[in-house]
């Protein structure tokens, strides 16, 4: 988010007229609450079906409530959540990321603590895992209601591995072998889209974790390591030389992350190193064949030799969005009530007919869960340590420049050096 938009979002915050009138507020007797998320029917049917339905659920309850929707891609999302930022438009209910990205949107005074909402209702005080709704909140108030909680895996294609005889590697040594393997026999090794740059920064994130230990790029966002350390260059470095060896899918600076996904769906590629949000895909969703989810096995990211990160069990991940309602809705009191029957719902329809992890603690005892939901559950308990994406703990001004550097990374458009030094630079300026 540039500079120019974090001061309109301040200025916005002073308005105290929004541009949504009472009239829209209200339709055919109705309260309108408009909502805007990012989950569409095509990339995340899962996710899309389960919000159509609890909304449905919900305007049943409440003949008096209309729940009108737009859904966009994550990328066309966060584009848009800042054109609407800087006119102070904000839909009555959105969706935001925690730490870093929703700070500005509160210092403009742009959204609605929801601690009320959280604290009247005996289901949903207790109901999150601890420390996941602690990063929605600036000076001791929460702005933003987790949904998810995700880590991040390589995931791969067991057929092809075993095609040419390929173990799952533990240390990074043994992952390069896998990827000259592949490269060799024509085998496109992984697939990312670089397009967008979060997708690309996954590989950036764990191989700084990997190699310069697990807290160093939360020691970076808080001014406690450097971005120029020889452990984020070496990191950059060790990216670029997976780009040289052919271990990604050729083109991948011009692929957004729903591209880079169909070499993986389609077979085209072997391993595919994304979040937990991609579950539905592997084990529940309906859209995917069975025999393809049958082939899909994941892997935690190896370990680098000699590196500082030696415990395979820290993971890159966080939280997923969160729901946000905006300060000036004129339907404030509607929105706040939906949120928190969203925030319940989806706690317990997530698990059975999405596969994935909801922010809030769910009971899976008596639950018919896919073997890798249940291996994967088992993980998160294990977990050493879960770093949130740098993206989502740096400011947003810092995460729109990473996501651009990642691309030019990956693209050989920037040398290591010069792109731990120009996130050093940015960073310097925002302490001034």
């Amino acid at each position: 988010m540039s500079i120019v938009l974090l001061a309109a979002l301040a200025l916005a915050g002073c308005s105290s007229s929004s541009s949504s009138s009472e009239e829209s507020a209200s339709k055919d007797g109705k309260k309108v609450i408009k909502f805007m998320h990012l989950w569409p029917e095509g990339s995340s049917n899962a996710q899309f079906s389960i919000v159509k339905n609890i909304i449905s659920d919900y305007e049943k309850q409440h003949p008096d409530v209309k729940i009108e929707t737009e859904i966009l891609n994550p990328d066309q999302y966060r584009d848009k959540l800042k054109v609407l930022a800087s006119s102070n438009e904000l839909p009555d209910i959105g969706m935001t990321w925690s730490d870093g990205f929703i700070k500005p949107y509160v210092d403009g005074g742009m959204l609605e603590p929801l601690d009320d909402v959280v604290n009247k209702d005996p289901d949903l005080k207790d109901a999150f895992i601890p420390g996941v709704k602690e990063s929605y909140a600036v000076d001791g108030k929460t702005y933003g209601l987790p949904l998810e909680l995700n880590i991040s895996y390589v995931f791969y294609n067991k057929e092809i591995f075993k095609k040419y005889n390929l173990e799952v590697p533990k240390t990074f040594e043994e992952y390069k072998n896998v990827v000259k393997t592949l490269a060799k026999n024509g085998v496109t090794p992984a697939t990312v889209g670089a397009k967008d740059g979060w997708p690309a920064s996954f590989w950036f994130m764990y191989l700084a974790d990997r190699i310069g230990g697990p807290t160093i790029l939360t020691d970076v966002v808080h001014g406690k390591a450097k971005m120029t350390d020889p452990a984020i260059v070496k990191a950059a470095q060790e990216v670029q030389n997976l780009v040289d060896m052919g271990g990604f899918v050729k083109g991948s600076s011009a692929l957004s992350n729903d591209d880079a996904k169909g070499y993986f769906m389609n077979e085209k590629a072997a391993m595919f190193l994304t979040a937990t949000w991609e579950l539905p895909n592997y084990t529940t969703s309906p859209d995917v064949k069975q025999e393809f989810k049958d082939k899909i096995g994941y892997f935690k990211f190896p370990t680098y030799e000699g590196g500082k990160g030696t415990d395979i069990n820290s993971y890159v991940g966080g939280p997923g969005v969160g729901l946000f309602v905006a300060k000036d809705s004129k339907v404030k009191k509607e929105a706040k009530d939906f949120v928190g029957f969203l925030v319940k719902e989806w706690g317990k329809k997530s698990v059975t007919d999405a596969g994935v992890i909801p922010a809030t603690k769910v009971d899976t005892s008596n639950l018919k869960l896919s073997p890798m939901y249940i291996d994967i559950l088992k993980d998160l308990s294990e977990a050493s340590n879960v770093t949130t994406y740098f993206d989502t703990q740096a400011s947003p001004a810092v995460s729109e420049l990473h996501h651009d550097l990642m691309t030019a990374l990956f693209g050989k458009q920037i040398t290591p050096k010069d792109f731990a030094k120009q996130h050093a630079d940015a960073l310097a300026d925002e302490k001034k």
